[in-house]
């Protein structure tokens, strides 16, 4: 019963393939990444076909999946830019313009992102999923799929199988498959199949938890136009403001001190020693409650390559590179890989075969670079902004960027407020600390030899004083 079907369906395609001459593109995956590719796709003129295995998103009364707040910068803004999307996405973000520290001891302080009017956007990763499939269902070329698993795909035919909810199975083939189906990719499994591809998948010892801080009076309980950190060393806890006037903050904590914390009154005594100042934020009933209502969650990295396999077939997003979310660039990172195949569309004329292998050959180092920057941000995040040395360099970065603006660039504005590819802001970054580091080394010794040399040639004249008269006065001093 299902074969004829199954023939109709790949005959359906192929005819209207050879009729209009337009070829199809299947992209498996409907979240963030996959929704803008079908619009990218489409925009050209292609045949899309998204094949989603979860349920419409927009119909679903409770969205499954991963909730962490997503940042938006200006990776991601110049990719929804170039399908028309931006200023929608832009108008339902809240702008966060520094990181607002609180201490210990109840003490704040800020951290600006960037310079006067630089800021990143929080927004809602239902919503903007949620607006980026309406957005893709408005080319007539388009057709949506939803809850179709993906059982089997060939890399030389290019043909797919998918079980449907009802049971049922069916067969379509493409020209090109674009795998964006997420850090447990079953595209990315027929690579596995193929010699010289590179993997490797790191499990972070840290796990992640949600909390709702609900508004205060009507209003946000904190200031909305940071992104709050409370750095603990070895953990921390973030807050992202939401239009709804909450914030969602999210507990980031090694999984063995999850574990050690199994009752209500253990939750609160946990955080009067390290988030007094939120417990009444998030209210002690809720926190008992909501700290238990899901199990903490577990943090991957991966890197791969090739991210194509021959002309038939291509990875993007976390299917290719999964990342820690500590620079907020997971889903930018995903989002410029769209503009970046677009681009070398472009550059080689839709050559599927070409452009795949230019692809795999330009994003690689990026992505690799820019998974390395996320494991190094969380240190930064959790430990070194507690650091007054770490808090000077900053200050200092900033100020030589004002003076120099071409010639020294502070990191996270590379990576944030720039489209420099990721792996040239890693080696800019490294020379950039070299040559600071080194002309602070510089500045300090020749202000020892200066200070030496007046000594020298200009010696203090001793007071002719007896020593009991010298003791009294240094006695006297007001030390401080």
């Amino acid at each position: 019963m299902e074969s004829a079907p199954v023939t109709a369906n790949v005959e359906s395609l192929s005819t209207e393939k050879s009729s209009k001459k337009k070829k199809v593109v299947a992209v498996i995956g409907g979240g963030l990444v996959g929704a803008l590719n079908a619009c990218y796709f489409s925009k050209r003129g292609f045949e899309v076909e998204v094949f989603e295995y979860r349920e419409d998103i927009r119909q679903a009364k409770l969205a499954r999946g991963r909730s962490i707040n997503l940042a938006l910068s200006v990776r991601g803004r110049q990719a929804l830019g170039k399908v028309g999307m931006e200023e929608q996405i832009v108008s339902k973000g809240v702008p966060m313009y520094a990181r607002m520290i609180h201490n210990l001891n109840g003490k704040q302080y800020s951290l600006p992102y960037g310079k006067k009017g630089q800021c990143i956007l929080s927004v809602d990763r239902s919503n903007l999923n949620r607006e980026l499939l309406s957005a893709a269902e408005t080319y007539p070329n388009t057709k949506l799929n939803f809850s179709h698993k993906l059982l089997d795909w060939s890399p030389d035919s290019g043909t797919m199988t998918f079980l449907r909810d009802d049971g049922s199975k069916r067969e379509i083939q493409a020209d090109l498959i674009v795998g964006c189906d997420g850090a447990f990719s079953t595209i990315r499994k027929q690579f596995f199949r193929r010699t010289r591809f590179n993997y490797n998948q790191t499990y972070i010892p840290h796990g992640y938890l949600e909390l709702t801080m609900p508004p205060r009076n009507g209003d946000f309980a904190m200031e909305p136009s940071y992104l709050h950190i409370w750095p603990r060393n070895t953990f921390m806890m973030i807050a992202l403001p939401n239009l709804d006037k909450t914030f969602t903050c999210t507990l980031f904590m090694p999984f063995d001190v999850f574990e050690k914390i199994t009752t209500g009154d253990e939750v609160i005594k946990f955080f009067e020693e390290n988030f007094p100042d939120a417990i009444p934020l998030l209210g002690v009933d809720a926190l008992k409650r909501d700290y238990f209502r899901i199990p903490a969650q577990a943090m991957v990295s991966i890197k791969c390559s090739p991210y194509h396999l021959g002309d038939k077939c291509v990875i993007m997003g976390d299917a290719a590179h999964a990342i820690v979310p500590f620079y907020g660039q997971g889903m930018n990172a995903g989002f410029e890989d769209c503009l970046v195949f677009d681009e070398i569309m472009n550059q080689f004329s839709e050559d599927f075969g070409a452009v795949l292998e230019e692809y795999t050959r330009i994003r690689v180092p990026d992505d690799h670079a820019i998974a390395d920057l996320a494991m190094y941000n969380y240190i930064e995040m959790r430990a070194h902004v507690n650091s007054r040395w770490f808090i000077f360099r900053k200050y200092l970065d900033d100020m030589l960027h004002f003076v120099m603006p071409k010639t020294i660039v502070p990191l996270y504005t590379m990576v944030t407020f720039s489209r420099t590819r990721y792996h040239e802001v890693v080696k800019r970054w490294h020379w950039q600390d070299k040559a600071i580091t080194n002309g602070l080394w510089f500045c300090g010794i020749m202000g020892l030899a200066g200070g030496s040399y007046l000594l020298f040639k200009y010696p203090p004249k001793i007071p002719d004083i007896s020593v009991e008269q010298l003791q009294s006065r240094i006695m006297g001093l007001k030390w401080f």
